[in-house]
């Protein structure tokens, strides 16, 4: 089974990368803001308490977060791996799937880091706040911040999974299809 965190700052092409991925691969893409709409549509049990938090402002904890993914990953079991996508953000939530996933006995694979210039990320985000409409793509400062925010909080998940001999870094400049080649032979060399 193959289960990889698909890492790196906003704008480094997470979701774009992703959908090749899923199709080549056959994983199920396991999005945490997409598992969260839908458990609150479905008004499940994880869905209301989660919406306890969300009506008062306050961040989802983790252990909801991972029981809304351990439920998505037994509705899939046929699947042949899983693509974790936002997930995990810090080292107490990689710690929290490592869990989850060893009482399935079905580990973390590897994380793909896609590294992208700052310059690069800034460009990216506008181009795709002009398409979108997303206002925190729009506005320079905010930007700056949330590549800010990925760097002091994020990116230090980088050493965790390097210390278990999964970090595999990932050059996520150029051409879509050439990062998407890179991603492959990296997948590839976790097999």
């Amino acid at each position: 089974m193959l289960n990889i965190v698909l890492f790196g700052p906003p704008g480094a092409g997470k979701g774009t990368q992703a959908a090749g991925i899923i199709e080549k691969y056959g994983l199920v893409h396991l999005s945490t803001g997409d598992i969260l709409r839908g458990e609150l549509a479905a008004k499940s049990e994880l869905g209301l308490e989660a919406k306890k938090y969300m009506d008062k402002g306050e961040l989802v904890p983790d252990a909801v977060v991972i029981g809304m993914i351990g439920v998505k990953i037994d509705q899939n079991p046929a699947a042949g791996g899983f693509i974790f996508d936002g997930f995990p953000r810090t080292t107490a939530q990689a710690k929290a799937l490592d869990v989850l996933l060893g009482k399935r006995n079905i580990p973390v694979t590897g994380m793909l880091a896609l590294e992208v210039e700052k310059e690069e990320l800034i460009k990216r985000l506008l181009g795709r706040g002009k398409v979108s409409g997303r206002a925190d793509d729009q506005d320079i400062s905010v930007i700056e911040n949330r590549i800010q925010v990925y760097n002091r909080e994020t990116a230090p998940l980088i050493d965790y999974y390097k210390a278990q001999g999964k970090f595999r870094p990932v050059a996520g400049m150029g051409s879509i299809e050439a990062i998407f080649e890179r991603l492959c032979l990296a997948i590839e060399a976790l097999k």
